[in-house]
C-alpha cells in the first residue's frame, strides 16, 4: 500500500512542477516571428527595456522606454495590461531576458521576448535603413595602411566605453606613428556593425594588414590595451 502512495506523491509533485514551470515562462522568437505577431496584434504593447539613452539612439516603431535597469520598473511595467501580449527587447537578449521573467511573475500570461534583441532586429532588416553610414568599402579603406590599426566599436550611452574614452584619445595621438586608432559610433554606423556582427560594446579590433590580429570585448585598461600594441 505504501508504493501506490509514493507513486502519487511523486506524480502530483511532478505535476504541480510543470504547472508551475509552464506558468511562469515566455516565448523567445526570432525577429520575423516578432514582427508578425506585433503587426497582427491590436494596439501591440512593446516594452524597451534598454536605458532612455539606448532608446532615443533607435527603437522599434510605437515601443514604450520601461528601463529595466532603473528601480520603478516593476511601477511602470504593471501599468500594462496583462491579460493582453506584451512584447520585451533590449540590445541583444540578456536584460530582456530577466524582463520577461519579471513580467511572467508580476502576473503577465503572454510575454514574446525578441531573440537577439534590438541587434538582431536590425541585422534581419527591421527598421533600418538600406545603409546608414559608413559603408563597408570605406571601412576597408581605412584598414588599408602600413601600420596596424585599432578600432574601437562604441556608443555614447555605453558605461565602459565612456570610460575607456580619455585614455584611447590620448593613446590616438601619443602613438600615432605605431598605431592608427579608430573610433566608430555604432548608432550612426548600424549597417557596418551589423555586418562586422559586433554585437556587444565596447569591441576593440586590431588588424594588421586588413587582417584582425586580437579582438575584445567589455571594458580594458589602458595598461592591458598597450599591452596588445607592443
Amino acid at each position: 500500500m505504501k508504493f501506490p502512495k509514493i507513486l502519487f506523491l511523486l506524480v502530483s509533485i511532478a505535476f504541480f512542477s510543470c504547472n508551475e514551470k509552464k506558468s511562469n515562462s515566455f516565448e523567445s522568437i526570432t525577429p520575423k516571428e516578432f514582427a508578425e505577431k506585433i503587426k497582427t496584434t491590436d494596439h501591440p504593447q512593446i516594452l524597451d527595456v534598454r536605458t532612455p539613452d539606448e532608446f532615443e539612439s533607435d527603437h522599434i516603431e510605437n515601443a514604450k522606454n520601461v528601463n529595466w535597469n532603473s528601480d520603478d520598473f516593476e511601477t511602470k511595467a504593471a501599468a500594462f495590461d496583462k491579460s493582453k501580449p506584451v512584447f520585451v527587447y533590449c540590445l541583444s537578449g540578456g536584460r530582456s531576458k530577466k524582463a520577461a521573467a519579471k513580467l511572467n511573475e508580476l502576473g503577465f500570461t503572454n510575454v514574446y521576448e525578441l531573440e537577439g534583441g534590438f541587434l538582431n532586429w536590425t541585422e534581419e532588416g527591421f527598421g533600418i535603413p538600406a545603409a546608414a553610414g559608413m559603408s563597408m568599402n570605406d571601412f576597408n579603406d581605412l584598414l588599408n595602411s602600413d601600420k596596424k590599426v585599432l578600432v574601437d566599436f562604441y556608443a555614447v550611452w555605453c558605461g565602459p566605453c565612456k570610460q575607456m574614452e580619455p585614455f584611447l584619445l590620448t593613446m590616438q595621438k601619443d602613438m600615432a606613428d605605431k598605431v592608427t586608432i579608430i573610433r566608430i559610433d555604432v548608432d550612426k554606423n548600424k549597417t557596418l556593425a551589423t555586418q562586422l556582427k559586433i554585437d556587444q560594446l565596447p569591441t576593440i579590433v586590431l588588424y594588421e594588414n586588413k587582417a584582425v590580429k586580437w579582438k575584445t570585448t567589455g571594458f580594458i585598461s589602458e595598461k592591458d590595451l598597450k599591452k596588445q600594441l607592443q
